[in-house]
């Protein structure tokens, strides 16, 4: 499958190639960027909210770290090796599975559904997308970017959820030092 998809891949317009090959990363952009507007939402709801939305990036940078422990410890050659690809392929020792970036896009993805249930339409579609493009790049197997993202986004929400009950005290506590002054902390 992935030979046919990267021979597919490279009889598609060039505009397609430059497309694929930096959407991952402006994805990871977009990413960042309903991070924020989740942060600005949440400013006016109860603390959990804002600490789901906070714990978000956390958990995605811990399970990112998780899975670079695991391309160390299963040290995947990457498929594109003697292969011509619409990408340039990773030097060797820059192992293959699980994919990083469709790890970080799934994690991004859940854990943004978490804090804002109406990007779920948006934000799944689009680390799908995202994971996608690395094989259609040619730089991993399809099983790195489904492995990949079921980790993402399995694991980075699984966290949020277990570090809330923690982190929505201190959120609290944190309002309500800058909420001094005004009308006090809104919600609990």
């Amino acid at each position: 499958m992935y030979e046919e998809i990267v021979e597919f891949a490279r009889g598609t317009p060039a505009w397609l190639h430059a497309f694929a090959e930096t959407g991952t990363d402006a994805g990871l952009l977009v990413f960042a960027a309903l991070y924020f507007l989740a942060w600005w939402r949440a400013r006016r709801l109860r603390p959990r909210d804002m600490a789901l939305v906070l714990l978000g990036p956390v958990a995605v940078t811990l399970t990112y770290l998780f899975s670079e422990v695991v391309k160390v410890v299963v040290r995947e050659d990457r498929p594109c090796r003697g292969l011509v690809t619409i990408a340039t392929c990773p030097e060797a020792g820059d192992w293959s599975f699980p994919s990083n970036h469709a790890v970080i896009a799934a994690a991004a993805a859940g854990t943004l559904v978490l804090a804002w249930r109406a990007l779920a339409a948006f934000v799944l579609p689009l680390a799908a997308l995202m994971a996608f493009s690395r094989v259609f790049v040619g730089v991993h197997y399809p099983h790195d970017v489904a492995a990949g993202f079921a980790l993402g986004v399995t694991l980075a929400p699984l966290l949020v959820l277990l570090l809330v009950g923690a982190g929505t005290p201190v959120v609290r506590r944190w309002g309500s030092r800058m909420m001094a002054g005004t009308d006090g902390p809104r919600g609990q």
